[in-house]
């Protein structure tokens, strides 16, 4: 059968890191880039005798993303142990949640795909990390009981681009819900792929392989199309497709086996008996505050006048959100600063969307300097790159850099008259039928006047007197 022949069926397992203080059942620390195996106690650590203790932060978080994405929330709901043996899980086992889940259901908006279903959203502990090294391998046991929250789709995506975008969409979610900063390269947010294909029309799925750990949109869709094409030429040779677990090397780009994939009954999930099941109440789950989500945030911009490309790039960093909101005004407006002149001072080092030096509100003083006729266009950008660099007000600006434009009638008279007198041949030509050098003359006084006198003022003085 040909390629195109077959279907892929893609379903994703994300694992995102809770943004909590402190470790889901322990007071450590959960802060990045702590010295190895400093930000431990006897329960992370699993030493015998330690008993856990639920973060309610991590479950508030828990909470917040399942409404957002319309879950089933469950009053109660129960933790097992994970049984496994890694270097980085001290304790032989990790405390997730397998029968009952604190989410069920639910979907993500994906901007193009309309919403993807959830399987299911739960909290689990994160295990620690390994470090390989020329010497040797190390263990880091600092991420070890850091919430997490996974969150299970359904084997709904059909292509590599899909899944990227899906995760997208998702990272942004969480971002803007508070829930998780979206840090692949520090692997707070990452995703297991879990990928099969079928003959198309086929509604028996094939044997899937998980995709571990991949932390970057690029190498979702590397891995995810390079083993698509893997499964489909071992099926087209006869070869029948093993149910394991491969890594992605991104350098050759390829996927490698790593283990034989593990099902339910291999983990032997059994009831954590030092945590009773996790019961809340309704007036707990209500009182979870939900912000607005991404694409809601565009919708509204789309309908005050933004243009959707620039509400797509403003939704795509909460702090340019934040930005837009405190300019005020013109919407349609303010959207152009920040898409413009703002996003070219961060591409140039010259602002930092995390510590802005300048009060947004101040764009406002600028746009109206300009609509005033106080300050040309151009001098408006001057203001505004200044205003982004110091912060200095807009006035101030203008009279320290002497920005402001000439709308005085006398005093471009006198310039208007000095143009005519030196251009007597373009004056023939003019008068002659050659209207559209009116923008020769305007641009010659433009340059007199070192780009500081107002256009319009400048049109009616030349049509008055070229054509007198």
């Amino acid at each position: 059968m040909p390629v195109a022949d077959f279907e892929p069926v893609i379903g994703l397992e994300v694992h995102a890191q809770l943004l909590t203080r402190t470790k889901i059942f322990c007071g450590c620390a959960t802060a990045f880039g702590a010295a190895p195996n400093t930000q431990v106690c006897p329960t992370c650590l699993g030493l015998p005798g330690a008993l856990p203790q639920l973060n309610r932060a991590a479950v508030e978080m828990a909470v917040r993303a399942g409404k957002a994405f319309g879950c089933n929330i469950a009053t109660r709901s129960v933790w097992s142990r994970k049984n496994y043996f890694y270097p980085d899980l001290p304790k032989g086992y990790q405390i997730s949640q397998f029968e009952l889940p604190i989410c069920a259901g639910g979907a993500v908006p994906v901007p193009g795909l309309g919403k993807v279903a959830l399987e299911r959203i739960h909290l689990e502990e994160d295990a620690g990390k390994n470090i390989h090294a020329e010497g040797g391998s190390e263990v880091d046991l600092n991420r070890s009981g850091t919430p997490l929250i996974e969150i299970v789709g359904k084997p709904d995506l059909r292509s590599a681009e899909d899944a990227s975008e899906y995760l997208k969409a998702l990272r942004l979610a969480l971002i803007y819900l508070g829930v998780n900063d979206g840090n692949l390269e520090e692997g707070s947010f990452r995703c297991d792929a879990n990928v099969s294909v079928r003959p198309r029309g086929a509604e028996k799925y094939g044997t899937r392989v998980e995709l571990k750990n991949i932390n970057s949109f690029r190498f979702v869709r590397q891995a995810i199309d390079f083993e698509i094409g893997r499964q489909v030429e071992a099926i087209q040779k006869g070869e029948k497709i093993r149910m394991e677990t491969r890594l992605f090397d991104h350098e050759k780009g390829v996927t490698r086996p790593m283990r034989s994939k593990e099902e339910a009954n291999d983990y032997r999930y059994f009831p954590e008996p030092d945590l009773p099941p996790l019961t809340i109440s309704q007036a707990f789950i209500d009182a979870v505050a939900l912000p607005k989500l991404p694409n809601q945030i565009a919708e509204e911009l789309e309908a005050a006048g933004v243009p959707a490309a620039d509400a797509r790039t403003l939704i795509a960093d909460p702090r340019l959100v934040s930005v837009h909101q405190r300019i005020g005004g013109d919407p349609r407006r303010a959207a152009l600063f920040v898409v413009g002149e703002l996003a070219r001072a961060v591409n140039e080092k010259e602002a930092d969307l995390s510590a802005l030096k300048f009060e947004p509100a101040l764009v406002r003083e600028a746009f109206a300097l300009q609509d005033s006729g106080a300050i040309s266009s151009t001098a408006a950008r001057d203001v505004l790159a200044e205003l982004i660099r110091s912060g200095k007000p807009p006035q101030q600006i203008v009279q320290e850099k002497g920005l402001a434009q000439v709308s005085d009638t006398s005093a471009l008279e006198a310039v208007v008259d000095a143009v005519i007198a030196r251009n007597p041949g373009e004056v023939a030509k003019y008068r002659g039928g050659k209207t559209n050098l009116l923008g020769f003359f305007v641009g010659q006084a433009m340059r007199d006047l070192k780009g500081k006198g107002n256009p319009s003022v400048l049109n009616g003085l030349f049509t008055k007197k070229l054509q007198g």
